[in-house]
């Protein structure tokens, strides 16, 4: 009876103490979360305080002056921003999610190249963006003659942000039950039709939340662009995908950088400008992400 009481009594001290682990877990994780939402509320106040004094319709209405800061707007960045970001969705999320699909659902495991493919993606996620700019500079803008355009650009952060797009959408898809594959399967469905009608709507949300995650890191790149040589002070909008561009974090670079105190706060206004367009995409996704969710 010794011999059987022992085992009980370590499950009985290991029960007594899983509770405390479990609290202190969940101390250090909102500890943690209200940190984080602590250092985004001051960056928001301090933006939001410094920029309020251009925060008019003359912002998003002119386009940037060195000589009138007092007047000075950022509609080229705007438009420039809008574009890239468009393009870059229209050609990395459709080719990151059937990437994603033929990883999954079609590639043999066992096959040298698709583990090789595996493994670069994942290294290429941890690419720094510079080397992305190196790879846009070198082969888009000079080898395939695109020149310095807004198609050179949203290439590049496509490229950019590609990885990010394939991994969130494999892990997607990996989450969805087998059982909803092996019932459609049983019912007569192709591969395919299991794939495009349970499959994908079963995975849309967590594709949507990698989507956003890629987005909003291509948002806020300037250093792809500042290797493309894209202008810093463009006093027109972009035309179409083989225009010169600017984007707003390459417009608030160069206004911080100038000694003028006007300049700090339309940098600072700019940067609410950019802040607002990141949560206005961030909100359309995560409104499709639970509407699909409502469904599954």
């Amino acid at each position: 009876m010794a011999i059987l009481s022992t085992p009980r009594s370590a499950v009985q001290l290991a029960s007594k103490g899983r509770p405390l682990r479990e609290h202190l877990f969940r101390i250090a994780l909102l500890a943690s979360l209200a940190i984080a939402i602590a250092f985004l509320a001051m960056l928001i106040v301090y933006v939001v305080e410094e920029g309020w004094p251009r925060l008019d319709s003359t912002l998003w209405e002119n386009q940037p002056s060195i000589r009138r800061p007092e007047t000075a707007g950022i509609q080229s960045g705007i438009l420039g921003t809008l574009w890239i970001i468009g393009l870059t969705a229209l050609m990395a999320l459709p080719t990151g999610i059937l990437a994603a699909i033929y990883l999954e659902e079609y590639a043999d495991k066992t096959k040298w190249y698709n583990r090789l493919i595996e493994l670069n993606i994942s290294n290429l996620a941890a690419v720094p963006s510079i080397v992305y700019g190196i790879l846009g500079l070198g082969m888009i803008a000079r080898w395939m003659q695109f020149g310095f355009t807004v198609m050179t650009g949203a290439l590049t952060v496509s490229l950019l942000v590609l990885p990010i797009v394939i991994i969130s959408a494999r892990e997607a898809i990996r989450a969805v039950p087998p059982s909803i594959r092996e019932g459609s399967l049983a019912l007569g469905a192709t591969q395919w039709q299991t794939i495009y009608r349970q499959v994908l709507p079963a995975s849309v949300p967590g594709i949507a939340t990698g989507s956003i995650l890629a987005l909003s890191r291509a948002i806020g790149e300037a250093a792809p662009f500042l290797m493309l040589g894209a202008a810093t002070l463009v006093r027109f909008n972009p035309e179409g995908v083989w225009s010169t561009f600017t984007v707003l974090p390459l417009q608030i670079y160069s206004f911080i950088a100038r000694p003028q105190e006007e300049f700090a706060i339309l940098a600072a206004a700019a940067i609410v400008i950019l802040l607002a367009i990141l949560l206005l995409m961030n909100s359309v996704a995560i409104w499709l992400r639970n509407r699909y969710q409502k469904r599954w």
